[in-house]
């Protein structure tokens, strides 16, 4: 036995060894090439709910222009939708928010992770007769086009008013 004030006892040794750090290395490697498709699936999905939720705004708003025969105006930022209708027939300008099936006046719950881009930009309007215009009075139909980041893109047609 050893005496503890002998100088000649080794010192227990600590720590890992060179074959555990490179076993452990390589069970993180593995773990993290399983998890990181899963990741990518997840903000994939969070863009294809963005991406839906943007395209029933739009049907909804065109569908309650021509059922209530009333103007909508979309407007659609970086991160959200939003529909206001016209109060009074016929008008050029939308005076009142169309609430969202929340209750809310907007109609997407973006999560973040996407952007949406109007081209043309500006607001659109759904005219009670079903055409998408540039303006109010419903002077000049416009075909639409909603970029989403991370899917495919949504085309408004201007005088028909399709949403796809």
């Amino acid at each position: 036995m050893c005496a503890r004030s002998s100088k000649r006892c080794p010192k227990p040794q600590r720590g890992f060894t060179m074959v555990e750090l490179i076993a452990i290395l390589i069970l993180v490697g593995v773990m993290a090439a399983v998890a990181m498709p899963k990741l990518d699936v997840a903000v994939s999905l969070r863009n294809d709910t963005a991406r839906d939720e943007v395209l029933a705004a739009l049907r909804y708003a065109g569908q309650t222009a021509q059922s209530h025969r009333r103007l909508v105006c979309a407007d659609v930022s970086a991160t959200a939708v939003t529909l206001r209708i016209a109060t009074n027939r016929p008008a050029s300008a939308c005076d009142s928010a169309l609430t969202g099936p929340d209750g809310g006046t907007s109609f997407t719950s973006n999560p973040g992770s996407s952007t949406f881009t109007l081209s043309p930009g500006g607001t659109m309007y759904f005219q009670p007769d079903g055409r998408v215009t540039t303006d109010g009075a419903g002077t000049a139909a416009s075909a639409r086009t909603l970029a989403i980041t991370g899917v495919s893109s949504i085309t408004v047609g201007g005088e028909t008013g399709l949403v796809r």
